[in-house]
């Protein structure tokens, strides 16, 4: 298999078949809290897609030159501060000069520190021997699986705002529900790419 199309493969499976949200179910917490209107959770999303691609880009020369093979044990704790520092850096910069995102995003910009996605991504990359070109590929699919699994589910949440539910199904049941099937739906994309 050439490079363009291993390139395309882990993009297309990072994507869809290993969708960090809703096949690995890493990132819930957002999936869950951003999603209730379309633009917090494109905002979050690329937000998300930032964080998992410089992470990315920093946290595997860390581990390739500097913690492989005698301090592999530090990865999680050194992965967790290289994760929390870049959001910090975000954060700052966001309410600096885009105000209106940073207050959109609220409580929720500082929580991609702990987001477990972004953290399951930089250690994925290294668990799977992908390369740094191959690693930043995964980590930029990640991202945008993780903004069409928002974006979609930001859209079915807006729908049901104004959906006859049930009383005894409304709030946290409809949600889990809704999450459940399209959850399920990306079963279908099961076998594409790598």
């Amino acid at each position: 298999m050439n490079s363009v199309t291993a390139i395309a493969s882990i993009l297309l499976a990072a994507i869809l078949t290993n969708n960090m949200v809703l096949s690995k179910f890493l990132g819930i917490c957002p999936f869950l809290g951003v999603s209730k209107k379309t633009d917090t959770a494109v905002s979050m999303s690329i937000a998300v897609i930032l964080v998992m691609v410089v992470a990315t880009a920093v946290t595997w020369p860390i581990y390739t030159y500097l913690l492989y093979p005698n301090y592999t044990y530090l990865e999680t704790i050194v992965f967790i501060l290289v994760i929390a520092a870049i959001v910090q850096l975000i954060e700052i910069v966001l309410k600096r000069y885009i105000k209106p995102v940073y207050e959109a995003l609220g409580i929720y910009l500082p929580l991609i520190t702990t987001n477990c996605a972004v953290l399951g991504i930089t250690m994925l990359n290294i668990t799977n021997e992908l390369s740094f070109v191959e690693s930043l590929f995964n980590a930029l699919g990640a991202g945008l699986g993780f903004l069409l699994a928002m974006v979609l589910f930001s859209g079915i949440r807006e729908k049901m705002e104004t959906a006859d539910i049930p009383a005894f199904l409304k709030g946290l049941p409809i949600t889990l529900v809704a999450a459940a099937l399209v959850s399920l739906s990306f079963l279908g994309f099961a076998g594409i790419g790598a």
